[in-house]
């Protein structure tokens, strides 16, 4: 009986002890670290929230179609404070922790006095992506009303590369959700952030993560272009440029890069200008390298062939205008030259000829046919629209010549290099794509299979001619530009600065690939010859490597 009594009393103990267990803990969990829980809950609600949607991943694709992350979510240390924790210390404690917070993050002392002193705010943010070193400060000062917690950010681990195909992801002006900004994040936002999930009792339903979204960048070719270019600026110092990789039978994207860029990890340290794609948002004079497109339009026509012959005198004379050739004042008249001397020799005169027999009801026609009046719908936002429209009211010769090498008229690289894709591809205007899954869309016949031959016979010529474009076993085709840059405060062009243009492809009967290099002001260098060419030559020499292309010119 007596040991049955003692069993008992030992039961009955270890429950009250169990008990008053129980309400120790819940007096720590609701009073002693109430305000904690309480900043904690706000903190995920406000940097995340529960029933927020994970983002979808971006991913770029290489030649053997393995997928590498470009844009993905990444933990990182959160640093906030409980300011009615640390006002219960008193004023001493406030001073404290402002002026050891300060010095760890480099931030105003008195405004984190100020913060702290709040007998009832449960929350303030200290720094939304802490480092390990300033995590370990925090925790060496084991500061009261303190805390560090975990949340998942956007982070891009590729850094500059390809940051304006991407763009970034930032608060909106709520400071609640994120969403994205410029680039693909902005294009795609909807799709990427997915269904927000609602709360019904302990349970959260119809969440929807965001979904993963898999360009067509090869980030081994978009690192090699974006290089080249770099260095081509910073060897003339100019004053920033653009590089394209195109697949010329589908209109995949394989590279899209600008200079200068941006770190989208750190995009508040940047200008609003940084994050514009100029190759899809911009506009510019193209120069000589339009002439191919006059040329292919004259074959296509019926009104030329590449032995049309012209008396070349340097010089023409239009509505009061004088159009020169670029080489008039060192070699003055070029005499009887036929369409392919044009082309290799860059004569504006035998582009205003060629443009004078097709006619400029015609040549207007071909220009929509390349799509020259509207965006090209690539997925990328804001493109805009090349500009054309001074053709459609203008009836005097003298537009109408210079638009035919590429002044008074403005196109969007994008544009640019979609247009010669149809010359690459044997005649077929394609929709340029950069979303992986995107089936190729033929837009519409813009010439013959025939005028994009003879067309390619044209710039393979030119590019024999003048060697510097010259790959040992291949057919090279390609075409430079040196346009002018119009004044728009005063009028006319500027005297002293150049945009430089070069267009290629290779191999030029069967091409992989269309390069576009475009140099802006470049200083000491007047011609496109001695800039871009170059560039151009060294990147399409790796592709042909990088593709593994065996040589179709066996004669060298």
């Amino acid at each position: 009986m007596c040991g049955m009594k003692i069993r008992i009393f030992l039961i009955s103990s270890f429950f009250i002890f169990l008990f008053f267990g129980l309400i120790s803990n819940i007096y720590n969990l609701q009073i002693t670290k109430g305000s904690y829980y309480l900043a904690k809950a706000e903190s995920q609600n406000r940097l995340s929230g529960f029933l927020e949607a994970m983002r979808g991943d971006i991913y770029f694709t290489d030649r053997s179609e393995n997928h590498s992350p470009a844009a993905i979510n990444k933990e990182y240390f959160i640093i906030f404070a409980v300011p009615k924790e640390i006002y219960a210390g008193g004023e001493d404690v406030v001073n404290l922790a402002a002026e050891q917070i300060a010095s760890i993050f480099k931030l105003d002392k008195e405004e984190l006095a100020a913060a702290f002193s709040s007998p009832t705010n449960q929350y303030y943010s200290i720094l939304k992506k802490a480092t390990q070193e300033q995590v370990n400060g925090i925790r060496n000062l084991d500061i009261k009303g303190i805390y560090i917690e975990n949340k998942n950010f956007r982070y891009y681990p590729l850094g500059n590369l390809a940051s304006q195909v991407l763009g970034f992801v930032s608060p909106s002006s709520d400071d609640n959700a994120l969403s994205g900004k410029y680039g693909t994040e902005l294009f795609f936002n909807d799709e990427l952030t997915g269904k927000n999930g609602q709360l019904e009792g302990n349970k959260v339903i119809d969440l929807e993560n965001g979904k993963d979204i898999v360009l067509t960048i090869d980030p081994t070719i978009q690192n090699r272009a974006e290089t080249a270019l770099q260095d081509l600026i910073k060897k003339y110092n100019a004053a920033g440029g653009s590089v394209i990789v195109q697949d010329p039978k589908t209109g995949k994207i394989i590279a899209l890069g600008n200079y200068p860029n941006f770190d989208p990890n750190n995009y508040s340290e940047y200008k609003i200008k940084d994050f514009l794609n100029p190759v899809t948002q911009s506009i510019y004079e193209p120069g000589s390298v339009f002439k191919v497109i006059t040329m292919a339009t004259g074959l296509d026509s019926g009104k030329l062939t590449a032995d049309t012959t012209y008396v070349d005198k340097g010089f023409i004379k239009l509505n009061g205008k004088t159009i020169k050739n670029w080489d008039y004042e060192e070699k003055g008249a070029h005499g009887l030259t036929t369409m392919t001397g044009v082309i290799e020799g860059s004569l504006n005169t035998g582009a205003a000829y060629a443009e004078s027999l097709i006619g400029k009801d015609i040549f207007y026609n071909y220009l929509v046919k390349f799509g020259f009046n509207q965006t090209t719908g690539i997925e990328l936002p804001g493109e805009v629209t090349s500009d054309i429209k001074k053709l459609k009211s203008s009836s005097k010769d003298v537009d109408f010549a210079t638009a035919s090498f590429g002044q008074g008229l403005a196109i969007s690289p994008i544009a640019m290099i979609n247009a010669f894709s149809v010359i690459a591809n044997g005649g077929e205007l394609m929709k340029p794509f950069i979303v992986a899954d995107t089936e190729p869309q033929v837009v519409r016949r813009v010439i013959s299979k025939e005028a994009s031959v003879e067309a390619i016979k044209m710039m393979v010529s030119a590019v024999d001619k003048a060697y510097v474009a010259r790959i040992p076993g291949y057919y090279v085709a390609g075409k430079t530009g040196t346009a002018q840059i119009p004044d728009f405060q005063r009028g006319g062009y500027l005297p002293n600065d150049y945009i430089h243009t070069y267009i290629g492809f290779a191999p030029a009967y069967d091409p992989k690939f269309v390069i576009l290099i475009k140099l802006d002001k470049p200083e000491g260098a007047p011609l496109a010859g001695t800039t871009v060419v170059p560039a151009f030559r060294e990147l399409a020499d790796f592709l042909l490597n990088y593709y593994n292309i065996r040589p179709d010119y066996l004669n060298e």
